[in-house]
């Protein structure tokens, strides 16, 4: 081999080794990083598992009547703060007596006197104007329907304000919230006028 050509195959010998280093250089760092903090993988807290099953659960276990939907006749009690009542419960609503709204369901009955009802609201969302924490079964907030909802706002007998969430079948909302109205001489607040024409059974 001529004596010039050794330099120029050498140049080339030590280009081709240097690009060779540099591609398998250049794969391992692309590699590093994609394993690496650029790329983050979602991590999920325990206290998100830990509600996300909670609320399974209860969609699973809580409330089953639900999904079985409810009868035109019947009222439910969605939520509130009535400890005695479990979200959900089904049964049938009166303002028959003229001292006492009642909920008759299976096992017990739920008495409010009239002259003890401090606040009657109606729509979508329960007892915004309250102020108290009010539980509602998560149910409710999967359903694809736009429900209403009446909340009954009252104080118990050691002066605490108390209030109960119901869903009213649609044979008697219309003369529940009138009844309301006349008996506790107070006027329904309705959260919209989807929520008037609702109550009035249009």
């Amino acid at each position: 081999m001529p004596e010039q050509m050794q330099p120029y195959l050498f140049g080339l010998l030590i280009w081709d080794v240097l690009k060779n280093h540099l591609i398998i250089k250049s794969f391992l760092h692309c590699k590093v990083m994609l394993s690496r903090s650029q790329f983050p993988r979602p991590e999920v807290s325990h206290s998100m598992r830990f509600r996300t099953v909670i609320v399974l659960l209860l969609v699973l276990l809580g409330g089953t009547s639900l999904w079985a939907g409810l009868g035109s006749d019947k009222t439910m009690y969605v939520g509130g703060t009535v400890p005695s009542l479990k979200e959900g419960v089904q049964g049938k609503s009166s303002t028959g007596d003229d001292k006492v709204f009642s909920f008759t369901y299976k096992g017990g009955i739920l008495k409010v006197p009239y002259d003890r009802v401090n606040d009657l609201e109606y729509g979508q969302k329960a007892g915004r104007r309250l102020g108290v924490a009010i539980a509602v079964t998560p149910l409710a907030l999967f359903s694809k329907k736009r429900k209403h909802f009446l909340t009954l706002g009252y104080q118990d007998e050691n002066d605490k304000q108390q209030a109960a969430v119901f869903e009213l079948g649609k044979d008697v909302v219309r003369v529940t919230l009138a009844s309301l109205e006349a008996r506790t001489g107070r006027k329904i607040e309705y959260q919209d006028e989807e929520a008037r024409k609702s109550g009035k059974g249009n």
